[in-house]
C-alpha cells in the first residue's frame, strides 16, 4: 500500500522541481533545437551588472544580451552548442567575492544548466578560459540557491576542457 502512495508523490515531486529549474530562465532559442541562446536581461539589470564591471574597473566586453565576459583563451576554433555536453572546470563567486561553488573536469549538458552559461560558454572552443558577468535573470534570478541570494549578479571562471 505504501508503495502506492510514494510513487505519485515521487512524481508530483519531480514535476515541480522540473518546472522550477527552468520558470524564468527558460532561454530562447532561434536556429533550430541547437541554435544559439538569445534570452535577454532586462535593462535594469544590465544596468546595475554594467555599474559593477565599471566601479570595479574590470576590463570585459558587453553582450547584446546583457551578460559581459572576459576571454582568458579563445581555445580551438570549434565551439559548443546548447545540445552540446561539456566538461568544465569552474568556479563561482558571488560580487563581494564570496565564492559558492566550484568543480574540476565536471560534465554536463549544457541545455540543462543557466541561461549565462548556455550564452556564455559557446564563445570559447576547448581549452578556452572565460570569465562570466551574469544579471540575474541569466542566472538564478528571484529565486535563492543554497547559498546564493535572490537577484545577484554572478561570476563564473570556467574553462573549457571538452565538449561533444
Amino acid at each position: 500500500m505504501k508503495r502506492f502512495v510514494l510513487i505519485p508523490a515521487l512524481a508530483a515531486f519531480a514535476a515541480l522541481a522540473s518546472c522550477n529549474k527552468m520558470d524564468s530562465s527558460t532561454p530562447t532559442v532561434s536556429g533550430g533545437p541547437c541554435g544559439t541562446v538569445t534570452t535577454a536581461a532586462p535593462s535594469s539589470e544590465v544596468e546595475q551588472l554594467k555599474q559593477y564591471i565599471n566601479s570595479n574597473n574590470i576590463a570585459a566586453e558587453a553582450d547584446s544580451r546583457g551578460f559581459y565576459y572576459s576571454i582568458k583563451r579563445a581555445g580551438d576554433t570549434s565551439k559548443p552548442t546548447i545540445c552540446s555536453t561539456v566538461q568544465v572546470n569552474y568556479s563561482g563567486r558571488l560580487t563581494n567575492g564570496t565564492r559558492f561553488d566550484a568543480g574540476s573536469q565536471v560534465t554536463f549538458g549544457l541545455s540543462n544548466l543557466i541561461v549565462g552559461w548556455q550564452e556564455g560558454i559557446p564563445l570559447i572552443g576547448t581549452g578556452g578560459s572565460i570569465t562570466l558577468y551574469l544579471p540575474p535573470s541569466l542566472a538564478y534570478g528571484a529565486r535563492v540557491q543554497d547559498n546564493i541570494p535572490a537577484n545577484s549578479i554572478l561570476v563564473f571562471d570556467i574553462e573549457l576542457l571538452n565538449f561533444r
